[in-house]
């Protein structure tokens, strides 16, 4: 009598999954952190996320950014309070298509990558190219969203899909 064993796939991917996120939970050592979120952050949330970002540098984790206002901004501010040169920011586009409050506190970024091949596409397009280039530069990805922010929840896919840890949290 033969008997058949049943593997239940999504078991075993969530059971793999699991495992990672215990590796990573593990891990003394530095990561590679991607913080992005939304443009639209309360000013008390900002706050908080130059605390977090100020403590994973101080941890020595280098952290990689976009270069918006709000939830990037805060994490620019937090890293270069603790150490600049752990902190890479990514532009979607060329410094140039940055707004004015944006560049001037960019223009202080030690690693600053401009994207100007993508000054011709639209600004979702070139923030949903540099959210993927980001992603593939990581180990983890925080991600700070509104449920209906779709660039944002795009990429948190994406990097589920590449295997990196991530953390979402939505403000709604």
């Amino acid at each position: 009598m033969s008997q058949s064993i049943d593997l239940d796939i999504p078991k075993l991917d969530r059971i793999d999954e699991l495992a990672q996120e215990l590796a990573a939970i593990q891990q003394t050592s530095s990561k590679r952190v991607a913080i992005l979120g939304s443009r639209h952050v309360p000013i008390t949330h900002q706050h908080l996320i130059e605390m977090m970002s100020y403590a994973l540098v101080l941890a020595g984790n280098r952290l990689m950014t976009s270069g918006a206002q709000g939830t990037n901004a805060a994490v620019i501010r937090g890293a270069m309070r603790a150490d600049p040169n752990l902190l890479t920011v990514i532009l979607p586009q060329s410094l140039d298509r940055q707004p004015r409050e944006s560049r001037e506190q960019l223009e202080k970024v030690i690693h600053l990558v401009e994207h100007a091949e993508n000054d011709h596409l639209s600004l979702a397009e070139a923030s949903t190219l540099c959210n993927q280039a980001i992603v593939t530069r990581c180990q983890q990805l925080i991600c700070f969203a509104f449920h209906d922010s779709h660039t944002l929840l795009e990429t948190c896919r994406y990097a589920e899909d590449q295997h990196h840890l991530v953390t979402l949290f939505y403000f709604d």
